[in-house]
């Protein structure tokens, strides 16, 4: 059994992909980020960076004590190792997926959120802020879209690479971004939309969080205004 601390976001949303595509028994931990359930200290003794998603896993491959793991990148890779899914064997495949994967964390995550963060919840409407991270997501789907160009996901067969990247893709008009300005992106997309495994991923979050209120001043203080005193 996995204990999966969620919110229904595309960091979340990720997890719920590969657990929803792989079959494994697990039970969702609301942590309402907006609350500020991510504080609390029974979820930062896992998450010590005070973000989900993460997970318990109370059966791993060793049989030793319950581990946890933060970060989705590291809990998809984890899963995928465990339950030998979703991560290519041999050197070159899972070499790739796996750099997909770091692209997804390293660029066209942060880039998106802070395009969210700017175009939609900053009390203050910055007009550099805003082209500065609407054209950088702009270009990260450039980028995948040509790797797209002559295959079906990422790195070929459907991979966390593609678990990854796809929540982000999803609130593609909110980042300003028109999917038929990228054909290969238009069609991956609908492609993982389609998937059984999404739907069910998408009707959990959906009956988690059914209507998204506007954005109190609270919650934004909560989520926007934590400094290194606030993690302590």
């Amino acid at each position: 059994m996995i204990d999966l601390f969620y919110w229904p976001t595309p960091n979340g949303h990720k997890i719920t992909l590969f657990l929803e595509e792989a079959g494994v028994d697990y039970e969702i931990k609301p942590v309402n980020i907006g609350a500020g359930d991510q504080f609390k200290p029974d979820f930062l003794a896992i998450a010590p960076n005070n973000r989900m998603p993460a997970i318990v896993d109370h059966n791993p491959v060793d049989r030793g004590d319950p581990v946890s793991v933060f970060e989705s990148g590291a809990i998809l890779l984890y899963l995928a190792e465990k339950h030998g899914k979703f991560l290519p064997r041999d050197l070159r495949g899972r070499t790739a997926t796996i750099q997909w994967l770091m692209w997804q964390m390293g660029g066209l995550g942060p880039m998106a959120g802070q395009n969210h963060h700017f175009s939609h919840y900053a009390p203050e409407k910055i007009d550099y802020a805003i082209k500065r991270y609407v054209n950088e997501t702009n270009r990260l789907y450039g980028v995948l879209d040509k790797q797209l160009e002559d295959r079906a996901f990422l790195t070929g067969d459907y991979s966390i690479a593609d678990m990854a990247a796809y929540p982000w893709i999803v609130p593609h008009e909110n980042q300003g971004q028109n999917l038929d300005d990228f054909p290969n992106v238009k069609r991956w997309f609908e492609k993982i939309k389609a998937r059984p495994a999404t739907i069910i991923a998408y009707a959990k979050g959906s009956e988690i969080q059914a209507v998204r209120p506007p954005m109190t001043d609270e919650e934004r203080k909560i989520l926007f205004g934590q400094t290194s005193k606030t993690a302590a």
